[in-house]
């Protein structure tokens, strides 16, 4: 892997490189290595998230050397740059029409797509559900046993290459018509319910003590998580800003895979 991040580093910095056949054929094997899951854009370490860059950067560089094509899938037409992944049944994992995925992404054995899309870079874990309509953005990682629900939107990044991408760890539940973007990572086993929104400036508050706590971009493990607003002073009024407001904590004893409506009854939230 030395060598071959090395190879990846020269050609970032020199483009003129692209041109090599031996360049070229490293960064095909990068992602050869993505799609086997072999190699990965962001890993969980010791220390917590490691972002592979020079992975993100061969995902990049990827792009000009790919030609547009025709793609032609029974009585469908595409025109892209990047291949369709192939041999579901060998890798276990079931794909329902109109389910797509792209070549350079990863499923584990187990992972069900329901209609959806998974794009290049992305890590789903086995036994995840990404469900109708939600989409997986460029190499974000999913863990084990989560569930997207429909139409949840897990953004995408690749630049800036420092950026780390959307992390939802394993056993989360992300409720129907969630948005998930610019690095915003959920702790395992965490429940966010319907329609919440994150980014990185988003304020996450914790509610359940005798004072509000406000963090961003992380939802602390088991953490039951619905929309909310707080109130904020601008120059021309006072307004209602969007949150999400952590309401408690996934009981010990309730179903990792638990519906959406038992984790908030737990946490007295009428639904």
């Amino acid at each position: 892997m030395k060598d071959l991040k090395e190879k990846i580093e020269a050609v970032w910095d020199q483009r003129g490189l692209l041109e090599d056949t031996v360049y070229k054929e490293s960064i095909e094997e990068v992602i050869s290595l993505l799609d086997q899951g072999i190699l990965r854009v962001a890993e969980p370490s010791q220390e917590g998230w490691k972002v592979n860059e020079w992975i993100k950067k061969a995902v990049v560089l990827y792009f000009p050397l790919q030609k547009m094509q025709t793609i032609e899938v029974g009585p469908f037409e595409f025109h892209d740059k990047i291949a369709l992944k192939r041999g579901y049944a060998a890798k276990g994992v079931r794909v329902v029409p109109h389910a797509i995925a792209r070549y350079g992404s990863y499923l584990e054995r187990g992972v069900v797509m329901m209609p959806s899309y998974v794009n290049i870079g992305a890590w789903v874990g086995s036994g995840t559900m990404v469900d109708t309509w939600a989409t997986v953005g460029s190499c974000a990682q999913i863990g084990r046993n989560v569930h997207l629900s429909g139409g949840v939107g897990i953004g995408g990044v690749l630049e800036p290459l420092q950026a780390a991408p959307v992390i939802v760890e394993d056993n989360a539940f992300v409720g129907s018509r969630c948005i998930l973007v610019e690095g915003v990572r959920v702790g395992s086993e965490a429940v966010i319910g319907a329609n919440v929104t994150l980014t990185m400036s988003t304020h996450i508050i914790d509610v359940t003590g005798a004072e509000p706590v406000t963090m961003k971009g992380y939802v602390p493990t088991r953490s039951v998580v619905i929309p909310g607003s707080y109130n904020k002073v601008f120059p021309s009024g006072s307004y209602n800003v969007n949150c999400a407001l952590i309401i408690g904590k996934r009981k010990e004893s309730t179903d990792k895979k638990v519906s959406l409506n038992a984790a908030l009854r737990d946490n007295n939230v009428a639904v």
